[in-house]
């Protein structure tokens, strides 16, 4: 039996040499913290598991009904002591848990800036997180970096020791961004933008891809993930500028169509609208934004009325030219057709044709 239970473990380990444990073993400050608050709550728990089952095991073989030597009471019912170890003990795990949980989780909150690179190294409060806007689509991620004014398809690289500010929406369904190495996944949701705050401690390429279920192309939708020393990212920044083709909203519709495994694929420019277009679901250009919505919601909804605001105010939200503002909001519109009409030419992507 002994032998039996030897063999079972040595193929148990042998199984187990070819996992990559990068969450047990991250590259990132924020991994490591989350992955030390699983070892901490693993072991709190083995105080209770570990004794339950010796005491299972010990029970079956002393109580067995062969043994005659085992004491028999079929008169016993209750035990003071037993019930203060069974209570107490299982009790002070659960407030050591929660108490370790409750200040962990607010510290690793990713809305929040980082405080710290390493447990050595605090935040350097002159170094500007290097931001970086990520699009969940069918079924490809996309990168964009406002700072550089670059984009990238399913390749995203960062800075070794210098924070990062992931802003994250969803052009499509709900997805879920993880980079198992970098930090914990986060969701990302059509109409709304979440935000998760990390760091790489370490140069290398790194594992990224979907952790939510969303259609055929899901298995498909991975990315690696590249840390980099400045010089490093300076040249792939330059790498990536070089390209001649232009992330706008031409560009953004034809890669809201669904595709399977696209190859990595570089930007040299960007719109400057394509991000207020993922995030308000409005990539193609007759549909009407959220924030629009919004205000149109606000100034009277639907109805006759609301067909009026619908028109008058589309692009209020995203509109460049101050003129517009002043032009769209006097009252006195209402009787001026002419007006309204170069009103709502001055703003970005409509045109007096497309009213009538």
């Amino acid at each position: 039996m002994k032998r039996a239970v030897h063999i079972v473990a040595l193929f148990s380990c042998l199984f187990l040499a070819g996992c990559d444990l990068v969450v047990l073993s991250p590259s990132g400050d924020v991994a490591q913290q989350q992955s030390d608050l699983i070892i901490y709550a693993t072991v709190l728990m083995l105080i209770v598991i570990l004794p339950v089952m010796a005491l299972t095991v010990f029970f079956a073989i002393k109580y067995r009904e062969s043994n005659k030597k085992a004491s028999y009471e079929p008169e016993w019912h209750h035990s003071f002591s037993l019930e203060i170890v069974i209570w107490s003990v299982p009790l002070a795990i659960i407030i050591c848990l929660a108490g370790l949980t409750w200040v962990a989780t607010h510290r690793l909150d990713p809305y929040q800036p980082l405080t710290r690179i390493s447990p050595d190294q605090p935040v350097n409060p002159e170094v500007m997180p290097l931001v970086i806007q990520v699009a969940s689509m069918d079924w490809k991620w996309l990168f964009i970096y406002p700072e550089q004014g670059i984009a990238t398809v399913n390749e995203v690289a960062a800075i070794v020791d210098r924070p990062i500010e992931f802003q994250i929406t969803s052009a499509t369904v709900m997805n879920s961004f993880y980079i198992p190495a970098l930090a914990g996944q986060i969701y990302a949701m059509a109409g709304m933008q979440t935000e998760m705050n990390a760091v790489i401690n370490k140069p290398g390429v790194y594992d990224g891809f979907s952790a939510n279920y969303s259609g055929a192309g899901f298995s498909q939708m991975r990315f690696k993930f590249h840390g980099m020393d400045p010089a490093g990212f300076d040249d792939w920044v330059a790498k990536v500028g070089t390209s001649a083709q232009v992330l706008d909203a031409d560009m953004l519709a034809k890669l809201n169509q669904p595709s399977i495994a696209d190859p990595v694929s570089y930007y040299g420019a960007i719109s400057d609208t394509v991000w207020d277009r993922l995030v308000n679901t409005c990539i193609d250009a007759d549909s009407l934004c959220r924030n629009d919505m919004m205000m149109v919601d606000a100034l009277g909804g639907g109805g006759l009325e609301g067909l009026w605001n619908r028109e008058m105010f589309r692009g209020i939200c995203s509109a460049e030219d101050p003129g517009a503002f002043i032009a769209m909001l006097r009252p006195e519109m209402r009787l001026r057709g002419d007006e309204i009409v170069t009103a709502m030419s001055l703003l970005p992507g409509i045109t007096p044709d497309t009213r009538h």
